[in-house]
């Protein structure tokens, strides 16, 4: 398939400030003459958890229309690849706030520069909520995870958490616990297609304000997400949910760091607002 010239993609790392760490994500700034066929094609072709595709975009009113796709299918919102666009449009129209139209709704995103050639961008979901999970949806996902009830914290109950898309939420005991993750790809694949889950959003809680995170993401033909910004949004509804969050709290996610690809996202929640906000930087990944 032949794409037209304006499919050039370009490459950033979110949620670190240097390539070696976050989560690559494509970004294509002007995707209007893609139709959904070549832009599937594309982010197969880039082979990314997801490419991110501006379709449409007002550069008066810093309003654009963003579009998802992992190498498999179109998803609804993407966390890090959403700071990946507002920083590769940061570094081409100025910092500054940015509005965008996706199928999950309207996200605003504030950048700011955060020293020489770094920008930080802070998104705001769209309202989050968070269930319990069914016991037949936990026992599962545990057999596709080859985990067991005991593997998990009993403190941090089993729910099924939204913030744009869907993720199952499991805590698990031990660090060690979420530093041996050795799935069963294809049983996992069907489990979340079952449920329509984007990830399984694994923590282990270090204390009230840091989690540790791993994103198993294998409905996109991926096996892990280094940093997966809607899980955190949605992570955010969760603790809101458990009423594990006071006025207005800020908690540290670390995330990639059992893949080598170290990745930091913080998330501000509010116990009076269901919208998170999740803070990154992104860097470009030299060519």
């Amino acid at each position: 398939m032949t794409f037209p010239a304006t499919a050039s993609v370009l490459r950033y790392s979110a949620f670190a400030s240097r390539p070696g760490g976050g989560n690559p994500a494509g970004v294509v700034l002007d995707a209007s003459p893609l139709d959904e066929q070549q832009m599937l094609a594309v982010a197969a072709e880039v082979g990314y958890s997801e490419t991110v595709f501006v379709t449409s975009r007002d550069e008066q009113r810093r309003r654009f229309t963003l579009r998802y796709f992992s190498p498999l299918a179109e998803v609804a919102f993407c966390g890090h690849a959403t700071v990946a666009a507002s920083v590769a449009l940061a570094e081409r129209i100025g910092p500054g706030d940015l509005v965008y139209d996706t199928l999950a709704g309207e996200i605003r995103v504030e950048t700011v520069a955060d020293g020489p050639g770094l920008v930080r961008a802070t998104l705001t979901s769209v309202p989050t909520r968070s269930r319990p999970a069914q016991a037949a949806e936990v026992d599962a996902a545990l057999s596709a995870l080859r985990w067991g009830k005991a593997d998990l914290d009993p403190a941090l109950p089993a729910h099924v958490a939204f913030g744009g898309n869907e993720h199952l939420v499991l805590a698990a005991a031990t660090r060690a616990r979420l530093a041996d993750l050795d799935y069963d790809f294809e049983a996992l694949t069907a489990v979340m297609k079952i449920h329509g889950w984007t990830t399984v959003h694994l923590v282990w809680r270090e204390s009230d304000g840091r989690f540790h995170a791993r994103d198993p993401f294998p409905v996109g033909g991926v096996i892990e997400d280094p940093a997966t910004g809607a899980a955190a949004a949605a992570f955010g509804g969760y603790l809101r949910t458990l009423g594990l969050v006071a006025a207005a709290d800020t908690i540290a996610i670390r995330q990639g760091e059992d893949m080598g690809r170290p990745s930091d996202l913080i998330i501000e929640v509010d116990s009076h607002d269901p919208r998170v906000r999740v803070t990154g930087h992104a860097v470009p990944i030299p060519g």
